[in-house]
């Protein structure tokens, strides 16, 4: 289970455009890393603006499941993952960064905004700590310990 990316970006009227992004391309080739994390945003973008306000979606992109969710306020969040990350956790992840960047960055700054404009540095924390979703999210750590207690019953 892998998450790769973890973007915030604002669907203004003329066009989508990226806030803020943290990448995890460590398992890929190094050559191979400047174009994947390209891919990444480029999938990122297109989702959202192919998505209505105020939907959730997961849309799978080759190898990949991207996790969608596009507030009615315009802000808008992705996470790629590989196909076997939870899909809930993804979007209790994405619930969690964009109720808190949208505390943290003023609703006036989303139109005009970059990833270099932009004063929001929680994402490269949450796309660590969220690559286990056993250790991220409870009830994934619950339902876990339930089916290893499962486990541990049958065998006896």
């Amino acid at each position: 289970m892998r998450l790769y990316s973890l973007s915030v970006l604002y669907k203004g009227d003329p066009k989508v455009h990226l806030l803020k992004a943290a990448y995890d391309v460590s398992t890929f080739n190094f050559f191979q890393r400047a174009s994947v994390q390209e891919f990444m945003t480029f999938t990122s973008q297109l989702i959202v603006e192919r998505s209505e306000l105020s939907s959730r979606a997961s849309v799978k992109e080759q190898e990949y499941l991207c996790h969608v969710y596009v507030r009615n306020d315009g802000l808008a969040g992705v996470v790629i993952a590989d196909n076997e990350y939870p899909q809930r956790v993804c979007f209790t992840l994405l619930d969690k960064v964009l109720d808190e960047f949208s505390r943290q960055v003023s609703k006036m700054d989303w139109p005009s905004g970059s990833p270099a404009t932009i004063g929001y540095a929680a994402l490269d924390g949450y796309l660590s700590k969220y690559q286990n979703p056993r250790e991220a999210d409870a009830m994934t750590r619950v339902q876990a310990e339930l089916d290893e207690t499962k486990i541990i019953l049958v065998r006896r």
